[in-house]
């Protein structure tokens, strides 16, 4: 079977790792018919705009997009790439796990995935100044909000995801000690929600602060976490830390229009062209796509590659301590794919 999809390589070492994932990918014996678009700097220089068109175009058409990292331009006033992309396709879910892969590092066994909602909460962007006096901007104020419907899909996505993962366990994560609206609709909610699941999926609520605690005391507690926005966007990358940090952090965009995955790390333009990137990221990314797509035992092989590639033959980039190039590493995990 071929599946359609859209590719962006992305800009710095994104070229590099998308190129290694693709290679896996065929390895596992799938034929995709790739659509290859721009987007970030390297949209910027050919096109103007960091979000072309054409790539937008591309993705409606195959509901399906493996991304590299981007970079958007600073202080030029161009959107971010991830947050036009979330709003154009509505993608409500930002999916990130974490597995131990490395031994030895100061956590073992954790494998969490945490479930973020990507549209509301304090993200999204409703802000102004009030001036008092002669100071125009003497107060900033910034407005979060939650609607009934937005945590209901993010938290039935989670338990859903959890029932099919062959999950044990979901954590509602939240602030309504204090945010009692915003935060005390999405536990409501949440609760709610976790009552359709009882006998199929054990679950429970914690306050964030708490949570971040307990992440770096005992992550084993944790299986599937699902929380508002910004709460996700860090926890996420505290969950990472756990692992290793975000060399090994794969991450999905999921939405009503379309899925988009990618490594969660950025574009690296220090290290760009000198092949010494870790592309584990982007191929775990890959996998998660497979998973998406019904392909979930050639997502596990590659994961299972990775794992092989890095632990038993020793075959790792500079940033996992070794010295293998992201050519070498793209081929060893291909080989052991194949």
């Amino acid at each position: 079977m071929t599946y359609d999809a859209t590719l962006i390589p992305g800009d710095g070492i994104g070229p590099e790792i998308t190129r290694e994932t693709v290679r896996v990918l065929e390895a596992a014996g799938l034929e995709f018919h790739w659509e290859e678009e721009l987007a970030g700097m390297a949209a910027v220089e050919a096109t103007g705009t960091p979000l072309p068109d054409a790539t937008v175009d591309s993705i409606r058409r195959t509901h399906l997009a493996l991304k590299g990292p981007l970079t958007t331009p600073v202080g030029t006033g161009f959107r971010s790439v991830n947050v036009g992309l979330r709003k154009e396709f509505e993608l409500f879910a930002n999916v990130r796990p974490a597995r131990t892969i490395v031994p030895g590092g100061r956590f073992e066994n954790v494998d969490i995935v945490l479930v973020r909602e990507n549209l509301e909460g304090l993200y999204i962007g409703v802000e102004h100044f009030v001036q008092i006096g002669d100071d125009p901007r003497a107060v900033g104020e910034s407005m979060a909000i939650v609607t009934r419907a937005g945590c209901e899909r993010i938290v039935r996505y989670a338990f859903e995801y959890a029932v099919r993962q062959g999950r044990k366990k979901v954590t509602i994560v939240h602030k309504a000690n204090i945010l009692k609206m915003v935060s005390g609709l999405f536990l409501e909610v949440g609760r709610t929600v976790a009552k359709e699941y009882e006998g199929r999926v054990e679950s429970n609520d914690m306050i964030v602060d708490n949570t971040a605690m307990q992440l770096v005391m005992r992550p084993e507690q944790f299986d599937v976490m699902v929380t508002t926005n910004m709460f996700g966007d860090i926890l996420s990358d505290e969950v990472s830390g756990l692992v290793g940090g975000l060399g090994l952090a794969p991450g999905a965009n999921i939405g009503t229009k379309a899925a988009i995955f990618e490594a969660v790390h950025g574009s690296a333009p220090d290290i760009a062209g000198k092949g010494v990137a870790n592309p584990s990221a982007q191929m775990l990314a890959a996998a998660m796509m497979l998973d998406h797509i019904g392909e979930q035992d050639r997502g596990h092989r590659i994961r299972q590659a990775i794992a092989d590639v890095i632990v038993r033959e020793n075959i790792r980039t500079r940033d996992l301590g070794g010295s293998a190039s992201t050519e070498e590493f793209g081929r060893a995990v291909a080989r052991q794919v194949a």
